[in-house]
């Protein structure tokens, strides 16, 4: 398949949707986004460029950019797996969620947590622990992965024997489809089993579905 190449022109509608500090083409930095866990000789491919966006419209802006120019487009967390999900096989634009990392809803009443899919997963299990609370979805790099990550990955790490993996305490998602169009899956609800469970379709994905951009975590 042909893609198109990011040009000074398509560089310039990024950093008019992001500005410039959040357009990165610097080789040193393109290096850092070329690889996650796998063998950095054998699978490597940096993008043309890094994107940092900080609001879901940003992500939708992007998606939309992309598929008007015909770009490919990868979607990335901390790039701590070691699946290959997160790397520009193709080039192209790769959007990293590091700067989406937001609270965004504790509920102590319902016993979720409603973050960005930025936050790294020891911060959002810190965050519940305060209050007596534990996110049994523990992925193995805790310490450094995110939780968009983990859902794209359906992660899970030592406690997956007893506890599961991270998709079963996914109970709704913020998502930027492939066409930049944001839908939302599922929520709080427990009962929430209206239509078809995107959401569990979604999990697990590896960016080729979307990107999402919020999870309501029980």
């Amino acid at each position: 398949m042909t893609y198109g190449a990011v040009t000074p022109a398509v560089l310039a509608e990024l950093r008019g949707i992001l500005g410039d500090k959040s357009v990165w083409t610097d080789e040193a930095r393109l290096e850092a986004y070329a690889h996650d866990e796998t063998s950095v000789e054998e699978y490597a491919h940096p993008p043309e460029v890094v994107v940092l966006p900080t609001t879901t419209d940003h992500v939708a802006a992007i998606v939309q950019l992309a598929n008007h120019h015909h770009i490919p487009i990868t979607p990335r967390g901390a790039g701590s797996g070691l699946s290959g999900g997160a790397i520009p096989v193709y080039g192209g634009i790769l959007i990293t969620l590091e700067r989406m990392n937001r609270l965004i809803d504790l509920d102590l009443h319902n016993m979720t947590i409603t973050v960005e899919a930025g936050m790294v997963t020891n911060d959002l299990a810190h965050t519940v622990a305060e209050h007596g609370l534990f996110f049994a979805g523990y992925p193995m790099s805790v310490e450094t992965c995110q939780i968009g990550g983990n859902i794209a990955e359906n992660a899970g790490g030592g406690k997956a024997i007893k506890y599961g993996v991270t998709g079963r305490y996914v109970m709704g998602l913020e998502l930027v489809t492939p066409t930049g169009d944001v839908v939302s899956l599922g929520g709080k609800l427990a009962k929430d089993v209206s239509g078809y469970d995107l959401k569990q379709l979604v999990i697990g994905s590896e960016g080729t579905l979307g990107i999402v951009t919020q999870a309501t975590i029980k």
